[in-house]
């Protein structure tokens, strides 16, 4: 098949582009304080790595509880969102329960900002003593990312044969023995783009964190901003706390990546 040359290349520039702030993140949080300070065109790095040594709790920083915080945040969404949202899915395509105008509700959900629903939940969560726990923003990124798992299930169930899970029927299986052992499994790319899109979203939550935490449950994107102190901003801790933070969800939508086109396609809503 004949190369595409002018695709690549502007695919690779408009790549490079998104890149730019996470290779000057990357860039600075390897230059020693003097040379951050002397202007962006000093070479001067730091052979030591202080400032992730820094980061990492040698000047004081918390920042791996924010770390801890944030995986157990990402995660727990994760779970509990597919959980909820697959067999939500399968009752609403197989079942017929609550009919197409559940899916449209779903997606005007998702569409509606997020800081529409900031004071429901901190009322809710205040009254629950929930605040500034991680089940907290688990709860609350769960609701906001169920509705982009709807809608990929939905899609992803109405394309398989709906024979498979009747001749189950017929060999008496229960609804749910068929959803674990066929339609689950089935739904792998579905499950993949689904669980990688959530924990991307969650890891990267800021509206939510910075109301509903302030001290045990602080996740990595709140917590940066210890790195900004009475005696200035200290860039380098911030670029390698940044780089830090970055890594788990590289490495989990990496090791997702066939599956995550083809489970964003297979979930495609038609009609």
């Amino acid at each position: 098949m004949k190369r595409n040359w002018g695709t690549t290349f502007f695919a690779s520039v408009v790549v490079f582009i998104f890149l730019i702030p996470l290779l000057g993140a990357f860039y600075t949080s390897l230059r020693t304080d003097e040379a951050i300070v002397s202007g962006p065109f000093v070479w001067e790095f730091d052979s030591n790595f202080s400032h992730y040594r820094n980061a990492m709790g040698a000047a004081g920083y918390d920042f791996p509880s924010f770390f801890r915080n944030s995986v157990i945040i990402s995660l727990g969404t994760v779970l509990l969102t597919i959980l909820v949202s697959f067999p939500a899915s399968y009752a609403i395509v197989r079942l017929g329960f609550g009919g197409p105008w559940l899916l449209r509700l779903a997606l005007a959900l998702r569409i509606t900002p997020a800081i529409f629903f900031v004071i429901p939940f901190y009322k809710l969560f205040t009254a629950y003593q929930l605040i500034d726990r991680p089940l907290a923003l688990i709860l609350a990124n769960t609701f906001i990312n169920m509705t982009l798992a709807l809608l990929v299930f939905s899609g992803a169930i109405k394309e398989m044969p709906i024979e498979i899970e009747e001749a189950a029927a017929v060999d008496g299986a229960s609804i749910w023995m068929t959803l674990r052992r066929i339609v689950f499994p089935l739904l792998g790319p579905g499950m993949a783009a689904v669980g990688v899109l959530t924990f991307l979203f969650s890891w990267s939550d800021y509206l939510f964190a910075v109301v509903l935490t302030s001290s045990e449950a602080t996740p990595v994107t709140v917590g940066a901003a210890n790195f900004v102190t009475s005696y200035g901003v200290r860039w380098g801790d911030i670029s390698a706390a940044v780089c830090l933070s970055v890594l788990p969800p590289l490495v989990f939508a990496t090791a997702a990546q066939k599956f995550l086109v083809k489970g964003l396609s297979s979930g495609a809503v038609k009609g």
